[in-house]
């Protein structure tokens, strides 16, 4: 006789084990619902907040790619620039190109007669213009003796008066424009004499104590020698060690003593890295500070543990009949490891690597303890010279107190998120490319 689910209902007044266990299922799917739900919500509050953070930078970073400049007609008077007619570079170099700049200026405004109003009028324009017209002259010597329609940088207020962050309807004293000079920028404004332009200074120069004169070109360029310096260290030591590890080293208390620190050191502060590296590098080796190669050493410290653990999963998901079949085709341990499991190990050790140059990217603390937080104006051109890097800049630019410093923080922020974001981009891109599914 075959039974009904009605036979089941129930037995002597009790529920069946079949309406017990339905009872059960559909509070599981209830119950795996609500997880669900409750992980969607989760990611999409998390994203939410990213948006908003991401936003936050953008809106106050994107007119940093921005700089207001005004246009002067500047005479490159020969008796200014070159009073004993030398002829030569040197003569050129040391001229009063500031001279210059304030004779356009008056002769643009001859009302500005007071030494008040002269100040006022002189502070229109930045204090690094003067370089950028002896570069101008250096460049082209041609130049002397001609009067010449130059855009020049405005100073930092001024700029922010245009890009509308400085409130012009409040008492004068409560801002750093003065009426005099609204009203000359208002002049300026309608013959179209001033206007925001591309800030290719910001990608271009080095750190400046002038906002509109700072960039991160040298900031970058730390960051690059110490990334370079630091994969160069760390990907091959990483990568013989996890092989030494996981393919040649005996299994005993030595080894899980080593396996269970880097796992350890994986998880320790990075600013430990950067006492050690003061300690180690900088007060007994007695290597200079705030260079890009006491900086790759420190990271490659810290980097280490994590190429290591990455390098030995990829050697992990190498199927042993790989290893078997070389072995059994007559090839030593060590020719099945490097010729056969290291080719095919290599992409997710590769990923391992640039995940951790990305995390080594961002760092500020340890580098801050080996003094890479000095103010560095030139541009380094080797490991040895002075350099910071561009999370340092952003810190030293974050605890500035002009407030063009605020937007230059925030566009220096959204550079180095690019650079991450392509960074994980590799490894993701080469994960997928080269991953081999057994």
């Amino acid at each position: 006789m075959s039974s009904s689910p009605e036979n089941h209902t129930k037995v002597q007044g009790k529920l069946s084990t079949f309406d017990i266990v339905q009872k059960t299922l559909a509070k599981r799917r209830a119950d795996e619902s609500r997880f669900r739900f409750y992980g969607i919500a989760s990611i999409v509050v998390g994203l939410g907040f990213l948006l908003v953070l991401f936003a936050n930078i953008t809106g106050k970073g994107y007119s940093a790619f921005l700089q207001t400049q005004i246009e002067l007609e500047i005479n490159f008077d020969p008796a200014v620039l070159d009073p004993e007619n030398t002829g030569n570079q040197e003569a050129l170099s040391k001229a009063d190109y500031n001279g210059l700049i304030k004779i356009a200026l008056q002769k643009s405004f001859p009302e500005a007669t007071s030494r008040v109003d002269k100040k006022g009028l002189y502070s229109l324009v930045s204090s690094g213009a003067s370089y950028q017209l002896r570069n101008l002259v250096i460049n082209d010597n041609s130049l002397v003796g001609k009067t010449v329609k130059v855009w020049l940088p405005t100073s930092d207020d001024i700029d922010m008066l245009l890009k509308g962050n400085v409130d012009r309807n409040v008492e004068q004293g409560e801002r750093r424009v003065n009426d005099r000079q609204l009203v000359w920028i208002d002049r300026l404004v309608a013959e179209n004499r001033i206007e925001k332009q591309f800030n290719s200074a910001f990608f271009t120069a080095g750190d400046s104590r002038e906002p509109e004169l700072a960039g991160i070109r040298g900031a970058v360029i730390g960051s690059l020698f110490t990334l370079v310096g630091t994969f160069f260290l760390s990907f091959p030591i990483g990568v013989a060690t996890a092989v030494y590890l996981e393919e040649f080293a005996p299994i005993n208390k030595w080894t899980d003593l080593i396996e269970v620190n880097i796992n350890n050191l994986a998880a320790v502060p990075s600013i430990v890295f950067g006492l050690l590296g003061l300690a180690m590098f900088i007060n007994f080796f007695g290597l200079p500070r705030s260079t890009p190669i006491v900086g790759c050493l420190v990271l490659t410290l810290m980097t280490l543990p994590t190429i290591i653990i990455a390098s030995r999963a990829s050697l992990k998901s190498v199927p042993p009949s790989i290893r078997e079949a070389a072995l059994g085709m007559g090839a030593s341990p060590l020719q099945t490891v490097l010729h056969h499991v290291l080719p095919l190990a290599m992409p997710g050790m590769l990923t391992g690597a640039i995940i951790g140059m990305s995390r080594a990217l961002g760092e500020t603390a340890p580098l801050l303890m080996i003094g890479m937080v000095a103010f560095i104006v030139n541009i380094p051109s080797s490991f040895t010279e002075p350099a910071t890097v561009l999370p340092v800049q952003i810190y030293l630019w974050a605890d500035s107190p002009e407030r063009a410093f605020v937007e230059r923080t925030s566009a220096a922020i959204m550079v180095l998120l690019v650079f991450l974001i392509l960074m994980n981009g590799l490894a993701v891109f080469l994960r997928k490319r080269y991953e081999r599914r057994w």
